[in-house]
């Protein structure tokens, strides 16, 4: 439906409110036709940054390019965007085909044209047979897809959403984040996305850029945002995290040694030299076992369960050691399930350890 995605970037742009600054000097680039995901706490700046590269707020300083094109000065619709907002902001008055088909008119298309494309646009988001109803008699995902049309068949070259999934049920959520993302591979738009949602972010989108205090944390795909947060704040809002104090004792040819409490183990992927660092344990590197089954491991952590959940595809315990509370993800449950008080060895796995310089945890936040 269209002819491609364009390049979106953007050159240091700041916002001011006053004495406030939502955003800080912000810079990147959203590839041609990319999925790229604005992803932070409230108040972080990515709506800010969103309604910025929209038209709908004016920079205070830098500048922002479609295409090559410096748009920064553009009203909203000389800059060839759509806009999904989170209320979904369909017209009530009108029926849904009316409602897909209000930008077309709005540019005096063609009555032929607006058909063909309204139906098009319809089918594509699987309600080519909710035409003639109004938005009410419509289910959320119903409403979500409406609005999803209406944006499509304008035929942009990027497409902005703002927290779109934010009214939906959880399994509804789910569903329809996938649907976005098969929608906007099969248009080839480009596509900036802000979300709140962690889960939604890594699984819709090709990059994350995490916002705080209105500046880019970190850029980079799902799994390296995951896997090798660049700092604590990331490592502590992306997914759940152990971020455990550790001594670095050196660096060598095979990664950094760290020192625990009493154990010591080699880091392959480093990138602390010496002094205080922060170790990064997903609870899923963390692997458990009963004290009563197994001898002392090497770089064995010996604890006692604490709390314990059992989800399903895994259980999940908080587990109190010398060096603090460790969290722990356990989906295989070989030894089936741990009750509290239960004595237990911690080992990690090494390969999927993240060091961090150490910093002052309100530093982080």
């Amino acid at each position: 439906m269209t002819d491609g995605g364009a390049r979106v970037r953007l050159e240091g742009i700041s916002k001011r409110f006053g004495s406030t600054v939502a955003v800080d000097a912000v810079s990147l680039t959203v590839e041609p036709g990319e999925f790229l995901t604005l992803l932070g706490p409230s108040g972080c700046g990515k709506t800010t940054t969103l309604r910025m590269v929209a038209g709908l707020e004016e920079p205070t300083a830098g500048r922002i390019f479609i295409d090559g094109e410096d748009v920064t000065d553009r009203p909203p619709h000389a800059r060839d965007i759509t806009m999904v907002f989170q209320s979904y902001a369909l017209f009530p008055h009108l029926s849904v085909w009316e409602n897909v088909a209000y930008g077309l008119r709005v540019l005096r298309r063609p009555t032929d044209e607006i058909r063909r494309r309204v139906g098009e646009a319809l089918v594509l988001v699987g309600i080519g047979d909710l035409g003639a109803r109004q938005p009410a008699a419509l289910s959320g995902g119903q409403q979500q897809r409406v609005a999803l049309a209406r944006a499509l068949v304008l035929q942009p070259k990027v497409l902005l959403f703002d927290e779109p999934l934010s009214n939906l049920d959880a399994k509804l959520r789910k569903r329809m984040r996938d649907e976005i993302r098969a929608l906007q591979r099969r248009a080839g738009i480009t596509a900036l996305y802000v979300t709140h949602d962690q889960a939604e972010a890594l699984a819709v989108s090709d990059r994350i850029a995490v916002m705080a205090r209105g500046r880019v944390e970190q850029l980079a795909e799902p799994a390296e945002i995951y896997r090798r947060p660049a700092s604590r704040f990331v490592a502590d809002f992306i997914g759940e995290a152990n971020l455990l104090p550790v001594e670095i004792e050196g660096t060598g040819p095979s990664g950094t040694r760290a020192r625990l409490g009493s154990l010591a183990f080699t880091v392959p992927a480093g990138g602390v030299s010496a002094g205080s660092a922060t170790l990064v344990v997903r609870p899923e590197a963390v692997q458990i076992r009963s004290v009563s089954h197994a001898s002392a491991p090497d770089g064995g952590l010996a604890g006692e369960v604490r709390h314990m959940a059992y989800l399903g595809a895994a259980a999940e315990y908080t587990v109190d050691t010398a060096v603090g509370a460790v969290a722990v993800s356990d989906a295989l449950m070989s030894e089936g399930l741990f009750s509290i008080g239960s004595r237990v060895w911690l080992t990690f796995a090494l390969d999927r350890l993240t060091l961090l310089p150490a910093e002052p945890v309100e530093a982080a936040r």
